[in-house]
């Protein structure tokens, strides 16, 4: 069985979810509960602190797309940072800097949010 979790926590008026683990077709519900979670509070900024996933499947990628247009839809967004290289890229191979903003760190994810930059 796969390990993984989600942890929370606030940053101003930014929600930043620190994965951890492996996030596949036995965990991706966990992190959409988490993420459905922050849209239930009316949370719509997120950062996704990825520095501690080790794996991710194609169901763990779903997720994020599953959830991308109703939290712009929000006035929010979904940034994500800190990812190893293998875990990049898998995203940049599938297209995701396109769709997302993918950076180095987490201050750096938050900062376009204070800064107002728009998404992608």
């Amino acid at each position: 069985m796969s390990n993984f979790s989600v942890a929370f926590r606030d940053a101003g008026d930014v929600t930043v979810l620190a994965i951890c683990g492996e996030l596949d077709a036995h965990t991706a519900p966990e992190l959409e509960s988490a993420i459905k979670k922050c849209r239930d509070e009316g949370k719509a900024k997120l950062v996704v602190n990825g520095s501690d996933l080790e794996y991710i499947s194609s169901a763990g990628l779903g997720v994020f797309m599953a959830f991308i247009e109703e939290i712009r839809a929000l006035d929010g967004d979904i940034k994500i940072c800190a990812l190893k290289s293998k875990i990049f890229n898998v995203f940049d191979l599938l297209g995701f800097p396109l769709i997302y903003h993918i950076v180095e760190t987490e201050e750096e994810a938050i900062s376009l949010f204070k800064q107002g930059i728009k998404p992608i």
